[in-house]
């Protein structure tokens, strides 16, 4: 199997310079902090402060040191998250990356993809897996410290492999989830289990969400997905079965299309597929050879 890697995936186009050794020198990350350089974007649930499609990225705001993440360098200039319980200034309102995501450029799209994954780690994650006490964040949030027995701990991220499925006659598989509204369709997906390799996770979910085997794997690309940690690597899959069996309840609907099926289906929208800031949005458009229509956002 020879493929095109995926490019331009929209949250993998990160620029800015993470600096993992600034996080370390507590005076810098303070008089970095305190610089008139610094830009400081907002988060809170998950979401980030927006001006309409753009960013805000503000002076420092007054937070704790504990509630600043240091996302990085970007021409000279650091760049941090602040943790907040509601917007502080006078400008913005917050929004989530799936209302955000197709506009934003590529420094921006890194920034928020960035602090988004820290937070949501940070707001799960405050005692020890160890014993149970209290931990606090260090290394400009990329790190927490048991207060009691002094384990480190670092964010989290959960690989899940993401699959075009293609058949003989050149057809993809789309499955609709049982908690989608109906019409909602994408390509089939799922974490990977311990000690299991990314093409064993690609076969094993095939198999149980639907059914059908799988010969080659081939890998062509990956994103995160900070929903609320995942990664998302994804492949195509030649399937060496088309009879569809769905066996694990997590999928309620399954079906093969041609390029003319899907196209007239989402014409008709009939189908809504993935957004456009997801990697199974490209997988299914690298299959279909173009962009489909933009009423196809979900």
């Amino acid at each position: 199997m020879s493929l095109e890697p995926l490019r331009d995936l929209r949250l993998a186009r990160a620029v800015v310079d993470r600096a993992a050794a600034r996080r370390t020198d507590p005076a810098w990350l303070e008089q970095a902090w305190a610089s008139p350089r610094a830009s400081v974007l907002q988060v809170c649930d998950g979401k980030v402060l927006v001006d309409r499609d753009s960013l805000v990225l503000d002076v420092p705001v007054a937070v704790p040191a504990t509630q600043r993440l240091f996302l990085g360098e970007h021409e000279e200039r650091p760049y941090f998250a602040a943790i907040v319980a509601e917007p502080v200034g006078q400008r913005g309102a917050f929004a989530g990356l799936r209302e955000i995501g197709g506009a934003l450029g590529a420094r921006d799209a890194g920034l928020v993809v960035h602090a988004i994954s820290l937070a949501n780690w940070h707001a799960t994650h405050t005692h020890c897996p160890r014993c149970g006490s209290p931990t606090v964040p260090e290394a400009g949030g990329h790190l927490r410290r048991c207060i009691s027995d002094d384990s480190e701990h670092y964010p989290r991220t959960d690989p899940a492999v993401i699959m075009s499925l293609v058949d003989g006659d050149d057809r993809l598989l789309l499955g609709r989830q049982a908690s989608w509204s109906p019409g909602r369709f994408s390509t089939l997906a799922g974490f990977v289990e311990p000690g299991e390799s990314l093409e064993a996770a690609v076969r094993r979910e095939v198999d149980e969400e639907v059914g059908i085997g799988v010969g080659e794997v081939g890998y062509l690309g990956s994103q995160p997905w900070p929903f609320p940690s995942s990664l998302m690597l994804g492949f195509r899959a030649q399937a060496t079965s088309t009879d569809v069996h769905l066996r694990d309840g997590e999928i309620a609907e399954a079906r093969w299309f041609t390029r003319d099926q899907l196209l007239a289906a989402v014409r008709s929208r009939e189908l809504t597929v993935a957004p456009t800031i997801s990697i199974a949005r490209r997988l299914i458009e690298q299959w279909y050879g173009g962009r489909l229509p933009t009423n196809a956002d979900s």
